[in-house]
């Protein structure tokens, strides 16, 4: 793979197509590990996503009967379980990996802006909720935490959202439905758990300020995608 990190300083001037292509989970992984942030789907940057690097025979393909295939969509769950990044929705209330070495510095900063839910809000009671069950799939989430009347579904996920955005809340996982034979079938649910659960609490540690981790991160943002807007860049930082 060419260096992720040129390709992405000179995309406002490409013309002909990517010319750094992903075709396989391990090379996202690698990806991930180059760049430290990157959004799964259209991030608002040009080119700034997993998607848009993904080789052409690895992109969504539907068949007439109906089923589909999108290796994008089946990698995220190695990615994550390998252990070098974490996986939430952490860009505008998008869904996106962090790499190990930039996840103390987000969580930092984003906690610094997002402080402690208050006692017996919906935040607290959620958050209380995954703790003393390790992890949950988004539903069962829900369920226990009692938003299972009419419309509930998206108030509780926005919620849930607000919460991965302040570093909260991320996925250790993906569960999927089988049919009769045992085969996984449909898009997913995310298993979701706690950061510090996950990667322990030393792990989610940055030896710096807040303030300082946004600079570190901006810095490195504005390296790498030099055709963003400021508001762009602050967008993704949050």
């Amino acid at each position: 793979m060419k260096s992720l990190t040129e390709y992405f300083s000179r995309i406002s001037d490409r013309s002909n197509g990517p010319d750094v292509e992903i075709h396989s989970c391990p090379e996202l992984i690698e990806c991930i590990r180059q760049v430290g942030f990157l959004p799964l789907l259209d991030s608002g940057v040009q080119g700034f996503c997993a998607e848009a690097l993904l080789a052409e025979e690895c992109r969504f393909v539907q068949f007439d009967d109906g089923s589909w295939e999108w290796p994008l969509w089946q990698w995220k769950g190695p990615v994550v379980t390998d252990g070098s990044c974490v996986y939430g929705k952490f860009f505008g209330g998008k869904a996106g990996f962090v790499s190990r070495e930039w996840w103390p510095h987000l969580y930092n900063w984003r906690r610094s802006r997002s402080p402690e839910p208050e006692e017996g809000s919906v935040e607290d009671v959620i958050l209380s909720t995954l703790s003393a069950s390790d992890s949950l799939i988004t539903r069962e989430l829900r369920a226990a935490c009692g938003f299972t009347g009419p419309k509930m579904r998206g108030k509780f996920d926005a919620y849930v959202t607000r919460l991965q955005m302040a570093c909260r809340i991320v996925t250790e996982d993906f569960v999927y439905p089988t049919d009769r034979h045992g085969r996984e079938y449909g898009f997913g649910w995310s298993l979701l758990t706690t950061p510090e659960r996950l990667l322990g609490a030393e792990a989610c540690r940055a030896s710096c300020a807040p303030e300082e981790s946004f600079r570190r991160m901006h810095t490195h943002l504005t390296a790498l995608l030099p055709h963003a807007s400021e508001r762009q860049l602050l967008k993704l930082l949050g």
